[in-house]
């Protein structure tokens, strides 16, 4: 009876200490390519890496792929898995699970470095290639791809190899993302209308907008209490952005952290609530529109305007919006086409600038307005698999529709977050049993 009563203690001790050190469960992990434009304009992406690295034993890791043609490079990838590396020997004591450095470097990839023009697609890069090479193993399970930035590179390896579509589960932080990528999501949405897609236009907001941000769950308090310090990843993911959490492309990773990633129109999800897309989020302007002109926030707007007699191909063209925000303008037989998707609702204006000079200077502004409720609540025929932000405006923070459906869980998901830091910080040591 002794020798029992002593097995039974070891084997308590074992079960309770069996949560704080993950073991390989039977449970198949989500096949994941992630695509980002970090080091861009646009710093969020290194946390998102940062977010993404501290779960990387919760997925099988496939590839990791520098997407636009910004002032971002592979290099900056490279640059956090170094950071990682650091941290690895404390985090692999938590979990075998935690892909090597080099294994990480392996997979990642330089992608489009150049904007494809109207056609929407190129030429193949590193990061294509590497979308259909995964896409194509000989795997059951779905790829996962995650576009943290420009979609080219997803647009390319579908052009090049649409045979991978039915095996992609593709969750697209979009927004701004879809500004500056439009003829590539242009391409994707008409050439291949069966993809599975996430388009998260404003609902991934919610992952910094809103929620409790109390005490210590504050997006700078929560920095300097739970991340700062924590290894070489936190001291880094701290001195970005002042100290404060964006982490704007995280949502895609809670998504298959936290819910039912089959179903994205299941409540629960870290990564937010979504309805299916619906018909006519496109519209074309065949002149030059006014202000009560409208248009769709967060739809493809396309100009096919009279090319101006005299105008030949060597001629050069574009659009710039709100000043600042540039779209290529290419000759289509006589019109002369550009596009563009508004991000915001509220009036947009444009200044066609060329070396054609009875174009150059040419003016135009159009409105960009919410979709009607009858308008969303018809699902889209042609695009079976495909979702976007709920415009129930309960569900909105402030002009963000969507958001709440992601900022209602800011307490678990920041909490656990938190919990994974601290991976970085100490290597686990076991509790000492009888």
């Amino acid at each position: 009876m002794r020798q029992l009563l002593l097995w039974l203690i070891l084997l308590a001790g074992l079960i309770e200490r069996v949560p704080a050190r993950e073991a390989v469960s039977g449970t198949p992990h989500p096949r994941v390519l992630v695509s980002t434009d970090i080091g861009g304009t646009d710093p969020d992406d290194f946390q998102s890496m940062v977010h993404l690295l501290v779960y990387a034993d919760r997925f099988d890791l496939e590839g990791l792929v520098h997407s636009p043609y910004g002032p971002g490079r592979s290099s900056h990838i490279l640059q956090v898995i170094d950071l990682y590396g650091q941290d690895y020997p404390s985090l692999k004591s938590y979990s075998d699970r935690y892909p090597s450095p080099e294994a990480l470097r392996k997979m990642t990839r330089q992608g489009a470095l150049e904007d494809p023009g109207l056609a929407g697609y190129g030429r193949p890069t590193e990061g294509s290639r590497q979308i259909v090479d995964c896409a194509r193993r000989p795997d059951p399970r779905p790829l996962y791809v995650l576009v943290w930035g420009g979609i080219e590179d997803l647009a390319q390896a579908l052009h090049d190899a649409p045979d991978i579509l039915p095996r992609l589960r593709v969750f697209f932080i979009g927004g701004p993302n879809k500004m500056w990528s439009v003829n590539a999501y242009n391409y994707i949405e008409e050439n291949h209308p069966g993809l599975w897609m996430v388009e998260s236009n404003s609902t991934y907001r919610g992952w910094f907008v809103g929620g409790d941000q109390s005490g210590d769950l504050g997006n700078s308090s929560f920095v300097a209490a739970h991340v700062a310090g924590k290894g070489a990843l936190g001291t880094f993911f701290a001195g970005l952005l002042q100290g404060t959490i964006k982490m704007g492309d995280s949502p895609s990773v809670g998504f298959l952290l936290q819910g039912n990633p089959e179903d994205p129109s299941a409540a629960g999800g870290w990564g937010g609530r979504y309805v299916p897309v619906w018909e006519g989020r496109k519209t074309v302007f065949s002149r030059t529109p006014s202000e009560s002109d409208q248009a769709e926030a967060f739809g493809v707007v396309e100009f096919a305007l009279p090319v101006p007699e005299g105008m030949g191909p060597r001629h050069a063209a574009r659009a710039i919006f709100d000043h600042r925000i540039p779209c290529p303008a290419e000759q289509d037989g006589r019109m002369l086409r550009f596009r563009f998707s508004p991000r915001d609702a509220k009036e947009w204006s444009y200044v066609i600038r060329s070396d054609f000079p009875e174009l150059d200077g040419r003016t135009g502004r159009f409105r960009a307005v919410a979709p009607s409720p009858e308008k969303t609540g018809r699902a889209s025929r042609s695009h079976p698999r495909w979702w976007t932000d709920c415009q129930d405006p309960s569900l909105a923070e402030g002009i963000h529709a969507g958001a709440g459906t992601v900022s209602r869980f800011r307490e678990p998901y920041l909490r656990d977050f938190a919990r994974r830091m601290l991976r970085c910080q100490a290597p686990f040591r076991p509790r000492e049993t009888p």
